[in-house]
């Protein structure tokens, strides 16, 4: 990890402004080298946690200053962090993954642009967009909406409220609540695609697809722990009884009957028995 990098990785001397830098999300591997270059030199860490941070400056060999800077933050500090990253060099960073996304930062980075202090991004991890790819789903189109909220009416509003978006949903929740939002959404989307990513980057990473109902059941007599990247696929596009037959074909190729019913069935909302009765028709013939 203390392997210095080929000096065209680095920006020197490193200016004075507000360095927006992305963490590992599991795997302190996944630091960029960029990223550790500005951490060992910039004059202040602004991080949600000293000691989640600190674990990461000790792996890298950093014993850079930090401040604590998360929800609870004063005004008197966030400008302080802006006087000071006049003069020199600071970074901002989250426990884990890219500082703003679901996190406080983004108060910090307007007001820094608004008192016309140089602001850069130093790119990296980020759970959501691991999530996604991870998945499978369709990924030409996402929204992401954050973490779900705690209470059942809540969640179920939010949920309904984003029922008519042509786009692959990307949700945080946390292990002991996932199995009530699998619940709603089992409610809400029954034959939308839905996956479970967790444990992101770490030896246990996990990625279940399946439907609401199925993930429900699955994670009910297995309890997940940690925080979990929710993904729901976006709506079926009407399918004609030509295209049916085409993707039943396609899935017959690899699979049986009943397992090329199953699949077609997540990826147009069609009735699974109807696409089965098809399936052994065209399996016969």
């Amino acid at each position: 990890m203390n392997t210095p990098a080929p000096e065209s990785v680095f920006i020197k001397p490193l200016e004075p402004g507000l360095y927006i830098v992305a963490t590992p999300i599991g795997n302190l591997g996944d630091i960029t080298m960029r990223g550790v270059d500005v951490l060992r030199r910039a004059q202040i860490i602004a991080c949600e946690d000293t000691r989640v941070t600190g674990k990461l400056l000790k792996a890298i060999g950093a014993e850079t200053r930090m401040q604590r800077y998360d929800d609870h933050a004063t005004v008197e500090t966030r400008q302080w962090l802006i006087e000071q990253s006049r003069q020199a060099p600071v970074a901002l960073v989250s426990d884990a993954g890219t500082p703003l996304i679901s996190d406080p930062g983004y108060r910090l980075v307007r007001a820094a642009r608004e008192a016309g202090v140089n602001v850069a991004v130093v790119p990296g991890a980020c759970a959501a967009i691991a999530g996604l790819t991870l998945s499978g789903l369709p990924n030409d189109r996402f929204l992401f909406a954050g973490f779900l909220p705690v209470k059942d009416k809540a969640r179920a509003d939010m949920l309904g409220s984003l029922d008519g978006v042509d786009a692959t949903l990307i949700f945080y929740e946390t292990g002991p609540r996932l199995v009530r939002s699998l619940s709603v959404m089992a409610d809400i989307w029954p034959k939308r695609e839905i996956a479970v990513a967790r444990e992101l980057t770490k030896l246990h990473e996990e990625c279940r697809s399946g439907l609401a109902a199925e993930l429900a059941e699955y994670y009910t007599a297995h309890p997940p722990k940690g925080e979990i990247v929710l993904l729901v696929g976006p709506p079926a596009e009407q399918v004609t009884a030509h295209d049916s037959d085409a993707l039943l074909r396609e899935a017959l190729e690899e699979m049986s009957a009943s397992k090329a019913a199953g699949t077609v069935a997540r990826l147009t909302g069609m009735d699974r028995q109807t696409l089965y009765a098809r399936a052994v028709e065209l399996k016969s013939q």
